[in-house]
C-alpha cells in the first residue's frame, strides 16, 4: 500500500522523490494542455449536406469576431456573398494544418482562396462579376500584397511586440486557462518569429518592418481614396481580404503604430473598416460606437457588448424570429428603417471637420 510506496521512496535520492511526486502533476497538466491546444474532443458527426460549416478559432474576449485575419476574411466573405453558414469553434485544423477551412457536402476545403473558388463553382456566387479583366488583376495583386506581406508585419505587432495586450483578448476556459493562455501566446510568438525569419521579412529590424507595414497601408489608403470600397462603389472579394487585415489594426492593436496610422493619417481606411463592420457585422459593437445598433435609453449598455452570436445559420438578408417568421429589418437599416450606408460621409466634409477641431 501507501506505506510500501513511501518505504520504496525512502531509499531514493531527494531528486527522485521530487520527480516522482511532481511527475504525475506535470503529466496531468501536459495532458490537459494537449487536450486544450489540440481540442481533442469526441468526434461529432457533421451533417454538411448543402450546409457550409466554417471551422475557425474561438471568438476573442474583446468583441472582435477573430484575431485571425484569414478567419475574419472568410466569415466576412460568407456574409458579403449572403451564404448561410454554421460556425464550428472546435480548434481542429484542416488536413493541411490550416485555419479556417470549410466542409460542404462532406468535402473539406482549406485555404481561403481555394474555399472562395470552390463556393463560386458550387453555388454560383461571384462578388467580382462587375469587375473587368484589369480590375480583377489589380484585385489579385492587392490581395497578395495584403496576405503575403502586410499580414506578417501585423502578425509581428500582434504576437510579438503587443503580445501582452493580445493575451488579454484570447479566450480560453478551464481550471488552468491563464497558464494555458500564457503558454499558447508564447508558443504563437515563437512560431511567428520563426516563420517571419523563414519568409525573409523577419530578418529586418523592427523599425524596418514597420516602414514596410506603413508603405503597405499607405498603398491601400491611396488605392481606396474617397471610394466606398477598394474597387469602386460595389463590394468585391478583395474587400473581405483587406477588411480582415485592417480590422486587426483598428480593433485589436491598442496604442500601436498600425492603430495610430489607421485612426490618424489614413482615416479613410478607418472609415472603410467602419462601413464594412456596420453593414456586415451589425451585432459587433465596439466601445467607440455611437450606439447606432443599441436603443438610445440604454446608456449603460453602450459601454458593454454581448458576445457575438454563434449563428447556427447566418443569413444577412433574411433573419427569423423564434416562431420562424421572417423579419424584414436587415443589418443595412437602422431603427428608423433608413439605410446607414447609401450616403456615406463625404471625405472632403470629413477633412474640413477634422481641421476645425
Amino acid at each position: 500500500g501507501a506505506g510500501g510506496t513511501m518505504a520504496a521512496l525512502g531509499s531514493d535520492s531527494w531528486w527522485k522523490k521530487t520527480l516522482y511526486l511532481t511527475g504525475g502533476a506535470l503529466l496531468a497538466a501536459a495532458a490537459y494542455l494537449l487536450h486544450e491546444l489540440l481540442a481533442i474532443r469526441k468526434e461529432q458527426e457533421l451533417d454538411s449536406k448543402d450546409a457550409i460549416i466554417l471551422h475557425q478559432f474561438s471568438r476573442p474576449k474583446n468583441g472582435v469576431p477573430s484575431l485571425s485575419p484569414f478567419c475574419l476574411k472568410m466569415e466576412t466573405y460568407l456574409r458579403m456573398a449572403d451564404l448561410p453558414y454554421q460556425n464550428y469553434f472546435d480548434g481542429k485544423l484542416s488536413p493541411q494544418g490550416k485555419m479556417p477551412w470549410i466542409e460542404y457536402n462532406h468535402k473539406k476545403v482549406s485555404g481561403t482562396e481555394f474555399i472562395i473558388d470552390f463556393l463560386e463553382e458550387k453555388l454560383g456566387v461571384n462578388l467580382n462579376k462587375h469587375l473587368g479583366p484589369h480590375e480583377r488583376a489589380v484585385s489579385r495583386a492587392v490581395t497578395k500584397m495584403v496576405e503575403e506581406h502586410l499580414y506578417w508585419t501585423l502578425a509581428y505587432c500582434q504576437w510579438v511586440e503587443n503580445l501582452h495586450e493580445t493575451q488579454k483578448m484570447v479566450s480560453l476556459f478551464g481550471p488552468f486557462s491563464d497558464v494555458l493562455k500564457w503558454i499558447l501566446c508564447h508558443l504563437t510568438k515563437g512560431i511567428v518569429k520563426r516563420e517571419m525569419y523563414g519568409h525573409g521579412i523577419g530578418r529586418f529590424s523592427e523599425e524596418e518592418m514597420y516602414t514596410l507595414m506603413e508603405k503597405d497601408m499607405r498603398t491601400l489608403a491611396g488605392l481606396l481614396g474617397d471610394k466606398k470600397y477598394i474597387m469602386g462603389p460595389n463590394i468585391s472579394t478583395v474587400d473581405a481580404t483587406v477588411f480582415g487585415h485592417l480590422a486587426q489594426a483598428m480593433w485589436t492593436l491598442p496604442g500601436t503604430r498600425p492603430e495610430r496610422l489607421i485612426k490618424g493619417e489614413l482615416i479613410n481606411l478607418a472609415m472603410y473598416c467602419e462601413r464594412i463592420r456596420r453593414k456586415f457585422w451589425p451585432e459587433w459593437h465596439h466601445d467607440d460606437d455611437n450606439t447606432l445598433y443599441e436603443s438610445e435609453e440604454s446608456s449603460e449598455a453602450s459601454k458593454t457588448y454581448s458576445p457575438l452570436q454563434d449563428f447556427s445559420f447566418y443569413s444577412r438578408t433574411e433573419t427569423f424570429d423564434e416562431e420562424g417568421n421572417s423579419i424584414s429589418q436587415t443589418p443595412d437599416t437602422d431603427y428608423t428603417g433608413h439605410s446607414l450606408f447609401d450616403s456615406d460621409v463625404d471625405m472632403d466634409d470629413y477633412r474640413d471637420h477634422e481641421q476645425c477641431k
